[in-house]
């Protein structure tokens, strides 16, 4: 008989420098208490709102990669969290269909548990997308953080 997959934590983040700005998503799955893969990836110009959708996908693509059939979904943004849940509805035609899209890849997990956490407890991701935010910003001094 197949062992399940252990569960994995997603710690998400998604960062902006201007809104619509220089964006980037920092990714942490973590899986028996350790870190199993680090993402941290500049993603164009956009809205802090779409980068935090466009970072819980590609979450999400690497704990199905990682075969998990339990998540967790850890973010600061209180704003995402509660859309996720449906405590706020998605009014934005921008944010629409990323909202879609999240929607249906929870359903290849048994099981998906959304939380919001305050920002020192989302610390690696956050590092990873600002990170990435640097490397891509050709002059990080015009956009402080």
């Amino acid at each position: 008989m197949k062992s399940a997959a252990p569960d994995v934590t997603l710690c998400i983040d998604g960062a902006s420098r201007g809104n619509p700005g220089r964006a980037a998503i920092g990714v942490v799955a973590v899986q028996g208490g350790r870190a199993v893969r680090e993402i941290g990836e500049a993603i164009g110009v956009t809205t802090n709102n779409v980068a935090e959708y466009r970072a819980l996908l590609r979450a999400l693509a690497e704990a199905e990669a990682l075969g998990a059939r339990r998540v967790r979904v850890q973010s600061d943004s209180e704003l995402l969290v509660r859309q996720l849940r449906g405590e706020y509805r998605v009014r934005s035609d921008q944010l629409a269909p990323l909202h879609r899209a999240a929607m249906a890849r929870f359903r290849a997990f048994e099981a998906v548990t959304i939380v919001h956490v305050p920002r020192e407890r989302n610390r690696a991701a956050d590092a990873l997308a600002n990170q990435a935010l640097d490397a891509a910003d050709p002059d990080p001094s015009i956009h402080p953080r």
